[in-house]
């Protein structure tokens, strides 16, 4: 398996000089199976350079799963070249908006109204279809099996699982870790931390083993109480998950659009140094676009 950062960047493109060697464009991961299937996480800003590369390798058949519909992680997608061109195929995957009451089928749609955008979905030229996925239900890409898993945000979120002959590995897209509500001592606490607790554990059955966990970490220890609720997990959470996951490799994805590259190897550095080795510690990455990891 093949997986290439394409956009790594949160909530809102940063351009410039200040990101230039992790980069500014946001949430897009490509993933090649052993056979060559290509998966892609996302459609932030990231897509649009991804999908010139895919000029080179006409016709192309796709799948794009959306973690969610926040505008960071889909505001791409209507610059997806391929979707222009006859002979294309390109599979659109996600989950169920319980505020619209639609399917993934309204990513477009919505995004794509003249109102928006200067071409309608009905003028695109590739074969486009759309599949709503259930909370845990996988999907088969030629030789690869994509899992989902539902994570913790404002908004209904998958992280998924790619399994492909033995190997593996997880995407969050935005995660926060599940906290619980009340205050000890309140009435429902011990309930509701009941609910937290076996959601972490259906997380954890969903990572365990993973060769490769990429993890929302946009925030510090120090940075997450005031931005509790926004839907965002912190490095130490990544850290203790991958540990428990057993993942050979942890990378941290989703950097803060705020923080210049200087400051976010500042706070990884940081980090590392708040959550000391151990024996049987995965390699832990920043993400950057353009990085491949091939396993």
């Amino acid at each position: 398996m093949k997986i290439r950062f394409w956009g790594v960047r949160g909530s809102i493109p940063s351009p410039g000089p200040k990101t230039v060697r992790y980069g500014g464009n946001t949430t897009c991961v490509e993933v090649r199976s052993d056979a060559g299937e290509l998966i892609i996480f996302d459609a932030g800003t990231g897509i649009f350079p991804l999908a010139q590369t895919l000029l080179k390798e006409l016709p192309v058949e796709a799948n794009i799963f959306i973690t969610h519909t926040h505008w960071d992680h889909i505001h791409g997608l209507p610059f997806f070249i391929p979707f222009f061109i006859p002979g294309n195929s390109v599979r659109i995957h996600g989950a169920y908006d319980v505020v619209s009451s639609q399917g993934i089928e309204q990513i477009m749609n919505v995004q794509m109204q003249y109102s928006y955008f200067p071409i309608r979905e009905a003028e695109l030229h590739a074969r486009i279809e759309y599949q709503t996925l259930e909370i845990g239900e996988s999907v088969v890409v030629g030789d690869a099996t994509v899992t989902s898993t539902l994570l913790n945000h404002p908004v209904i979120d998958f992280g998924y699982r790619v399994d492909c002959n033995g190997k593996s590995m997880f995407f969050t897209g935005d995660h926060e870790p599940w906290y619980n509500i009340y205050e000890p001592g309140e009435e429902g606490h011990a309930e509701y931390q009941a609910m937290v607790d076996e959601k972490q554990r259906q997380m954890d059955e969903a990572v365990h083993g993973v060769d490769v966990l990429i993890v929302d970490c946009s925030y510090t220890r120090a940075e997450y109480p005031s931005k509790k609720g926004w839907g965002h997990s912190t490095f130490d959470y990544a850290i203790a998950l991958a540990r428990r996951a057993g993942a050979k490799r942890l990378v941290c994805t989703h950097h803060e659009p705020t923080r210049s590259d200087d400051d976010l190897e500042k706070v990884f550095a940081e980090a590392l140094q708040q959550n000391p080795a151990q024996s049987g510690d995965p390699e832990i990455l920043l993400s950057r676009e353009g990085l491949e990891l091939e396993f």
